[in-house]
C-alpha cells in the first residue's frame, strides 16, 4: 500500500514538472476551461436558487384559487360565488381578492395593483414596492398620481414602502384600500378578481378542486401545487435554452481538448518514447496523464464554480438574470440564499470534468502503446 502511494506521489511530482514546462499552453487551456465551468455553474446555481426562492414564497400562497372563465378567458367573479364556495364540504375560509395591472407610460412598465389584505389604508393612501420606489424616486409621504379608468387623475399619498427582502414578489407592487382600488379601475361593487380558499385537509385539495368545478361549471380552480409546477416548468425551459447554447461551447472545447492531445508535438512523443525506453510501463504513462487531466480539470472546476458562486449569490447574477428571471422594466433587487446541492455538483462534474478526461486519455493511450524507438525518432 505504501509503495503504491509513493509511486503515485512520484508520478504527481513528474506531472507538475511537465505542466510547468508548457506553461503558456496549459494556462490558456485552463482559462478556457474555467470560463466554460463558470458558465455552466452560474446557470445551474441561478436556476436552482430561483426555484428554491419561488417554492419558499409560494408556501404562503392560497391552497386553492378560484377564477371565473368566460369564453375561455379570465372574467370577474360574482360576489354570490363566495357563498356557494363556502357551502362546499371541506372548504375552510373563502375571501374575494381584488387585483389587476396598471400601465405607467412614464417608465413604460406594468404595475401589479391589489387590495392590501392585512393593512388598513385610507381611500387616498397606498403602499409601493421597492423597485417602483427606485424607478420613480418616491418615498414615504410623497404623492403618486394614478389615472383612473374614467381619465381622472387620482392623487394617492404613499404611506409606506415594502421591505426589500420581499422584492422578488413586490418590486412592482402597489397596495391600495378596497375603496381606492374600485375607484381607480371603476370596478363593479359586487364582483372580485378571484377567490382565495383555504382547505381543512390540505391532502384533499385536489378533491375539493374537483367539487368546485362540478358545483360551478364556469369556474377554474388553481391549486398551489400547480403554481409550483408552472414556475418549475418556466425555469426549466429557460435553463434548457441556455444549456443548448452552452452545449455548443462544450462541444467546441471537447474538440479543442481532443485536438490538443491527439496532435501531440514531436517533443511530447519523444518524451513518451524516452519514458518507455527507461522502463515506464503504459499504465504509468496513462496514470501520469490522468494526473495531468485531473489537475487541470479540477483546478478549472473549482475556480469556475467559486467564481459562479460569487457572481450569483454576491453580485446579483447580472449576466444571466435577464434570461432566467424574464425581461422587465422593473427588476427586483434581491439576493438568493446560498446553498450547496450535491446532485448539482455531480451533474457539473459529469458534464465538464469527465468528458475532458476521456478526451485526453484515449489519444495518450494510442501514443503510449507505440514503439519507443519510433516515438523518439518522430
Amino acid at each position: 500500500m505504501r509503495a503504491s502511494l509513493e509511486r503515485q506521489r512520484y508520478l504527481l511530482d513528474y506531472t507538475l514538472a511537465a505542466l510547468s514546462r508548457r506553461k503558456a499552453r496549459n494556462l490558456g487551456l485552463l482559462l478556457a476551461y474555467t470560463l466554460l465551468v463558470f458558465l455552466f455553474s452560474a446557470v445551474l446555481l441561478l436556476s436552482q436558487g430561483l426555484r428554491r426562492e419561488a417554492a419558499l414564497l409560494l408556501q404562503d400562497a392560497p391552497e386553492v384559487v378560484v377564477q371565473q372563465l368566460m369564453a375561455g378567458r379570465h372574467a370577474l367573479l360574482p360576489a354570490a360565488w363566495l357563498d356557494s364556495l363556502r357551502q362546499i364540504r371541506g372548504v375552510g375560509s373563502v375571501k374575494g381578492r381584488l387585483w389587476g395591472y396598471y400601465y405607467d407610460p412614464v417608465i413604460k412598465a406594468n404595475y401589479t395593483v391589489m387590495v392590501a389584505p392585512d393593512r388598513s389604508l385610507a381611500a387616498d393612501q397606498l403602499i409601493i414596492g421597492a423597485g417602483l420606489a427606485r424607478a420613480r424616486r418616491l418615498g414615504v409621504a410623497d404623492y403618486f398620481s394614478l389615472r383612473a379608468a374614467d381619465g381622472r387623475a387620482l392623487p394617492f399619498k404613499i404611506s409606506g414602502v415594502l421591505d426589500t427582502h420581499s422584492e422578488l414578489l413586490s418590486a412592482d407592487l402597489i397596495l391600495l384600500s378596497e375603496a381606492g382600488f374600485r375607484a381607480l379601475f371603476d370596478f363593479p361593487p359586487d364582483h372580485y378578481t378571484d377567490a382565495a380558499l383555504t382547505v381543512r385537509n390540505p391532502r384533499e385539495a385536489a378533491t375539493i378542486a374537483g367539487k368546485i368545478a362540478l358545483a360551478l361549471p364556469g369556474s377554474r380552480p388553481i391549486l398551489r401545487a400547480e403554481l409550483l409546477r408552472t414556475y418549475d416548468a418556466v425555469f426549466s425551459w429557460r435553463e434548457g435554452m441556455l444549456f443548448v447554447t452552452l452545449g455548443a461551447l462544450l462541444l467546441a472545447f471537447m474538440i479543442l481538448a481532443w485536438d490538443k492531445t491527439a496532435g501531440l508535438s514531436a517533443e511530447e512523443k519523444r518524451e513518451i518514447g524516452i519514458l518507455k525506453a527507461i522502463g515506464w510501463e503504459t499504465s504509468d504513462i496513462l496514470a501520469m496523464k490522468l494526473w495531468e487531466g485531473m489537475l487541470l480539470s479540477l483546478t478549472a472546476f473549482l475556480a469556475g464554480y467559486l467564481l459562479a458562486w460569487w457572481q450569483v449569490f454576491h453580485d446579483g447574477a447580472r449576466w444571466f438574470a435577464p434570461v432566467l428571471k424574464g425581461w422587465a422594466v422593473l427588476y427586483p433587487d434581491f439576493r438568493l440564499t446560498p446553498a450547496v446541492d450535491l446532485q448539482q455538483l455531480l451533474v457539473l462534474l459529469g458534464i465538464t470534468v469527465l468528458p475532458y478526461i476521456v478526451a485526453t486519455l484515449i489519444p495518450i493511450w494510442r501514443a503510449a502503446i507505440a514503439d519507443p524507438d519510433a516515438a523518439m525518432r518522430g
